[in-house]
This record gives structure tokens, sequence and C-alpha cells, in this order.
């Protein structure tokens, strides 16, 4: 099952230059890890652990695309969930990414037959130039390479090459092999910020930032370094974070 490759530059972002703002559910076991009350400010509305009522909530406020991660997939090397990712996809109408147990061409495939429509694979992907380019042959410019961009992880990952890449020289090594998309774990500090100020102005290539941020200001922060996006998980299932707040907030 190929996709087709966009040819002519990455895929643009909002025309207005927001930053999108993703919902994240994290499926274990079919149902999410998260229950998510929708109503917990005010008392109203029934809490869920549904994946697919969950992503309804947040495609009905406006979200552009709908993060979700399969952990057991994540722990078998193989996508797990599918009847969960199916049950979303017959819900929404939103496009759909996965994550967890894709790092082969074969799993990609699975995740789309089931109703995926962007994926994200791992870092063991990115360094291995043969899977990468099955891997997207069949996604093409919808797979995401998903990667912690702390310095320190980045240095603890097996590489097989003889010195640990900077990020900024990864990313940019991965967009000329036809990456298209990043996910960036853990990119909030001060430093990881300052890359990806540095890495939005010079590869072409967009940036999703996953993780980290608790607060408006951890979203406003996001929005200044130039990302394309910015992926809450727990703190908008919380209701740590207002969702329509963190929209305004990106904007």
């Amino acid at each position: 099952m190929a996709r087709c490759r966009l040819r002519h530059g990455r895929r643009p972002g909002p025309p207005d230059g927001s930053v999108q703002v993703i919902p994240a559910i994290d499926i274990e076991k079919g149902r999410s890890r998260v229950v998510f009350w929708p109503g917990v400010s005010t008392g109203v509305g029934a809490p869920t652990d549904r994946p697919e009522r969950i992503a309804e909530h947040f495609v009905g406020l406006g979200a552009p695309l709908v993060h979700v991660v399969d952990f057991d997939g994540a722990r078998r090397g193989a996508p797990v969930n599918l009847e969960a990712i199916g049950a979303i996809a017959g819900r929404v109408a939103t496009p759909l990414q996965l994550a967890g147990g894709l790092d082969s061409a074969e799993a990609i495939q699975v995740a789309f037959a089931a109703g995926a429509t962007r994926v994200v694979t791992s870092l063991a992907v990115a360094d291995d130039a043969a899977v990468l380019r099955a891997c997207l042959d069949v996604a093409g410019d919808w797979l995401a390479v998903g990667l912690d961009a702390r310095a320190d992880r980045l240095a603890a990952f097996p590489w097989h090459r003889p010195a640990t890449p900077t990020l900024h020289d990864l990313l940019s090594e991965l967009a000329g092999r036809g990456v298209r998309r990043f996910v960036l774990g853990h990119a909030t500090g001060d430093a990881e910020v300052g890359q990806i100020a540095a890495i939005a102005r010079t590869v072409d290539a967009d940036l999703l930032v996953a993780g980290g941020v608790g607060d408006v200001e951890g979203v406003r922060r996001v929005r200044d370094a130039g990302a394309a996006g910015i992926i809450l998980g727990e703190a908008l299932l919380s209701g740590a974070i207002d969702y329509e707040t963190a929209r305004e907030a990106a904007a």
C-alpha cells in the first residue's frame, strides 16, 4: 500500500502561520492510559478512556490531527492496538498519526490498513539507510521520525557511525534523504528550544514538539521557536491545559 510522495517541497503548515495544537492519546490494551473527563472544571459530562470518544471530542474543538501512541506496539515492536486505531478512524475524518512499533515497512502497511494516515518511526530506523528507504517508499511524506531531542539521549543511542551527530546535523541529513516531518520529544528546555529555532530556519521539514509542555507559557515557547506543531497528551486529558486556550496561545 504505497503513499504518494509530494515532490515539490514540504507540506505547508497552517496558512495563518500558527502552530498546530495536536491532541495525543496513549493507548494500552485498547484503552487510553489517561482517563479523560471533558467537564472536569465544571463537573459536567462523563469521564472516558475510550480512544475514539476522546479523539472525537478534540476534533470537535478543531484539532487538525490526532496523535496516537500504541504502547503495546512499542513494547512488541509491531502494531498491537489495531482495533482501537480503526475505531478512531471510523469516528473522525481528521488525519490520524500513529507511533509505536512502526520500525519496518511491513508494520507501516499494517498501520495504514488499520486506519492510520501518518506514521512515526523510531531513531533505529533513521540510523539504517536501507530500512528508512523502505519505510519512505511505503509512507512517503506521511512518515515522521520520532526522537528524544536532548543531547544526552542522542549520545546514549547505539549509533552505527563513528560519532554521535548533533540534532541539527541529524535532521538535516534525514531531510536530505526525504524525511519531511520530525516528532521531537522533550524539546522544551532552553538548549532544545534554541536548537529548534535554528533547525526551523535551515531544515526543510516540519518540527512537531511532544512532551515537556505543562502550561500555556510552554506552548508559547514552542510557537516562538518556529515549530510547526505541539503534541499535548496528559496535559490536555488531565485538564492542566484547556485545548482552546492552548490554540489561542499557539496562534
